[in-house]
């Protein structure tokens, strides 16, 4: 029930009450009382009036804030959206510039074993043709003379050697240059063509083990592994990496892989060590990068560098 109805009802009531009394006998009383009566129903009216006009305002205020809300909500999530798409982003790129350092890695290491290849091979060059200059302008040997030491033997009538077997075996089949092992497979790995690949840095490792490009090649068995779903496969080879490697280029990646591997395994604490382990060793480099932000998804404390301190 409203202020108004009320009024109206307190009106009524009132003149109910009255006695009826000719219009002559009413007294100054009365008139004064419907006055007050009539004064206070209009002060009623004024203040419902003003109750509706402040509760339109209240009401009004709250659907505005309510639209307010709602518009920093809506921009809360997008910014958590926007967030989120940006942290996808840049580990999409940190990775991908991580592939292409590694591509560049490799191709800097191929260059070099080429040089040092073209360098042998002038070397050679140089040194035979200093021999061909040192020796005597009457180098042939006089007919009936005897072999010099060290001479092969004459070649018998049936034009092998004196004293050489006529079934000797032949000689054994050899390896595929090291450059052109090694650019097969890594065109093989980058084609994920992972099972020829693996079979030719197994011959790589197999027949150029101490060439620069072998700790590559080793790391590329680790990572075909890792692609293949064979963890435990790849820590291992990942290890062989870090043991046998452990200043070539890829000793970091390995490491980094090796951490993931074994968080693949369900061994985070020893993911964790990996991983920490690779911040503090090569705290600067990309591999580390990526080993924080998986940390951080972890939940795992990142190490602090180590202070340098100062010659005394």
């Amino acid at each position: 029930m409203n202020l108004k109805k009320l009024a109206a009802m307190a009106a009524v009531v009132l003149i109910v009450a009255t006695p009826a009394t000719p219009a002559f006998a009413v007294s100054k009383e009365i008139i004064e009382l419907q006055t007050q009566v009539q004064d206070l129903a209009d002060r009623i009216a004024h203040m419902q009036q003003s109750f509706d006009e402040q509760m339109g305002v209240m009401r009004s205020l709250v659907t505005q804030s309510t639209d307010n809300v709602n518009k920093l909500s809506q921009a809360t999530q997008t910014m958590q959206t926007t967030l989120q798409q940006q942290s996808t982003d840049s580990q999409s790129k940190v990775d991908q510039v991580s592939g292409q350092i590694q591509t560049l890695n490799d191709s800097l290491d191929e260059l070099k074993a080429r040089l040092e290849k073209t360098s042998k091979q002038l070397s050679d060059i140089a040194t035979e043709q200093q021999n061909m200059l040192q020796q005597p302008a009457n180098c042939a040997a006089p007919t009936g003379a005897p072999a010099s030491p060290g001479a092969p033997p004459a070649a018998g009538p049936s034009g092998e050697p004196n004293g050489g077997s006529a079934g000797a075996p032949s000689a054994a089949i050899q390896a595929p240059p090291a450059d052109v092992l090694y650019n097969n497979a890594l065109r093989d790995y980058n084609a994920a063509r992972y099972d020829l690949a693996l079979a030719q840095f197994q011959d790589y490792i197999k027949y150029y083990a101490t060439t620069d490009l072998a700790g590559n090649a080793q790391y590329y068995i680790a990572d075909i592994e890792y692609h293949s779903g064979n963890y435990e496969a790849a820590v291992a080879d990942y290890d062989k990496v870090l043991e046998a490697f452990p200043g070539g280029n890829k000793a970091a990646a390995a490491q980094l892989k090796k951490g993931y591997s074994l968080l693949e395994l369900g061994r985070k604490d020893a993911g964790v060590r990996e991983l920490n382990s690779l911040v503090q060793r090569y705290p600067h480099s990309i591999e580390a990068t990526q080993a924080r932000e998986r940390l951080r998804k972890l939940g795992a404390t990142t190490p602090h560098p180590a202070p340098t301190h100062k010659a005394q």
